[in-house]
């Protein structure tokens, strides 16, 4: 009988600073896939309060976070309201403040620059303290270093850093960057996922490929 951890608890684990995020979210605007957790010594289950700022989702954009993420203590996640409007003389927030100022203004959020949703693949690695811009697409298996902020796209399965964040390296050849895409392993069925671990956190990237190779070709007969 298999004994596989439940996606469905908020600390998985005896030590409790780890939160699998799906089962403390409330904001409308923000989803998280299963087994995604965020590592934190004080607070993990406050991460939508602490690590989600400028989250008005009357704004109108999402946070999306795929399955099996790891975000380390003190990422951040900059939603689009945070930003000024960037197309008239001043930028100051006068509207905000009320009275005759915000009378005479459009409204605050009308005029702010739109930049879509944030959107964080599967079995993507956050770095401690790292800041996700708004509208940025990180792709699946990527991971982004401590202490970078990411303001621009990101490949899958390459690695980023820096303040912007930049290409370091790809972490596979494209040959075995296409095959893990069309894998799916996150899309496995616990039993199913639980069996091939062993090859997933196989060091040795020709054991992988070979498995993949077999594994798909087995799928299409």
């Amino acid at each position: 009988m298999y004994q596989i951890p439940s996606p469905d608890v908020v600390f998985p684990n005896e030590y409790h600073t780890s939160c699998f995020l799906k089962n403390v979210i409330t904001a409308p605007n923000i989803s998280v896939g299963d087994y995604t957790y965020y590592d934190d010594p004080v607070d993990p289950a406050g991460f939508e309060q602490n690590n989600v700022l400028f989250n008005w989702p009357e704004f109108g954009d999402h946070l999306i976070i795929g399955k099996f993420c790891s975000i380390a203590s003190g990422v951040k996640f900059i939603m689009g309201s945070a930003n000024h409007r960037l197309g008239s003389a001043t930028v100051y927030p006068f509207n905000v403040f009320g009275g005759l100022w915000e009378e005479r203004t459009p409204p605050h959020l009308s005029q702010l620059p739109f930049k879509g949703d944030t959107v964080v693949g599967i079995d993507v690695w956050l770095g401690r303290e790292c800041v996700v811009m708004p509208g940025v697409h990180i792709g699946d298996g990527a991971i982004v270093a401590a202490y970078s902020v990411v303001t621009r796209d990101v490949e899958p399965y390459t690695l980023v850093g820096g303040n912007p964040a930049r290409l370091i390296r790809r972490r596979f050849s494209p040959e075995l960057t296409a095959l893990l895409l069309e894998l799916r392993w996150w899309d496995f069925s616990a039993e199913e996922l639980a069996d091939f671990l062993p090859v997933l956190c196989n060091e040795d990237l020709r054991v992988l490929e070979r498995a993949i190779r077999e594994r798909l070709r087995a799928e299409k007969n």
